[in-house]
């Protein structure tokens, strides 16, 4: 078995594994801690890798039982204890694997009451964050692809610290066509952009109420539990009461950017 230790947003996780694929893939796509000696981390993930069959859906199956919560997906199984101290990923790929990871990840900083993981892009300008959001195909990629040179936090997963009083978004490892730095610090959240493409250029503030109940679909969250879900709309609730949410219909340009700063 190999152990590697990662970093995401502000968590350590320890990683466990008998493939040199998954390794390979872990020390690719993550940060990591060299000497970790003496560190504690945050959770402890065992990964195998050789379940299930090929993606075929999105589609999460939950069952809790034992003192632990599983996950499956066809390709992927999770089970972790209830305390998301402790997890075991069974994985059939390295698509697999970045999806489980996400899933994980994602419970467990809402378990925690730490922040969010919002499907989106997320962009770095004048020292701030913006993130870019919407249904499949609204234009997530493209809005990331049009920001160039600006530097990109996320192209698929955006990681988010949620406190009473100040969000941040960090450089986060879930991506899809870019690759995270891990030199970038975590950075004020400025504002948040359900996308809309258009002949047209127009940016629209949302009430509160409406923010949540649009962005409530934006997390990668699968509800299994009536005390977590409550967990994931407090912490959405907070995020809204410091982040304003904006409509924002837009062209295949760049011009955008002058409504946002």
């Amino acid at each position: 078995m190999k152990m590697v230790m990662i970093e995401i947003g502000e968590h350590l996780l320890a990683i466990e594994t008998g493939s040199d694929k998954a390794m390979g893939f872990v020390n690719e796509n993550f940060k990591i801690i060299l000497n970790p000696e003496g560190v504690r981390e945050s959770l402890k993930v065992s990964i195998e890798y050789g379940y299930g069959y090929p993606f075929t859906s999105f589609d999460v199956a939950i069952q809790k039982g034992n003192g632990s919560v599983f996950y499956n997906r066809g390709d992927y199984l999770i089970e972790v204890d209830e305390n998301y101290a402790k997890a075991t990923i069974k994985a059939y790929n390295d698509f697999a694997l970045k999806h489980a990871l996400m899933n994980l990840y994602s419970a467990f900083i809402v378990h925690n009451k730490w922040g969010l993981l919002i499907h989106s892009s997320c962009i770095k300008e004048h020292e701030k964050a913006f993130i870019f959001t919407g249904h499949s195909g609204a234009g997530k990629s493209t809005v990331a692809e049009l920001s160039s040179p600006r530097t990109i936090l996320s192209d698929e997963a955006t990681v988010v610290k949620v406190t009473s009083g100040d969000v941040q978004a960090f450089d986060s490892p879930f991506r899809s066509d870019t690759v995270a730095s891990f030199s970038e610090k975590p950075l004020k959240l400025a504002g948040i952009q359900l996308l809309e493409q258009s002949s047209t250029i127009e940016r629209v503030k949302l009430e509160k109420a409406e923010s949540v109940m649009k962005m409530l679909d934006k997390i990668f969250y699968w509800a299994y539990d009536p005390a977590e879900t409550q967990k994931l709309f407090s912490l959405l609730q907070q995020l809204v009461r410091v982040v304003p949410v904006y409509n924002l219909k837009f062209q295949k340009n760049d011009a955008f950017w002058e409504e946002i700063s």
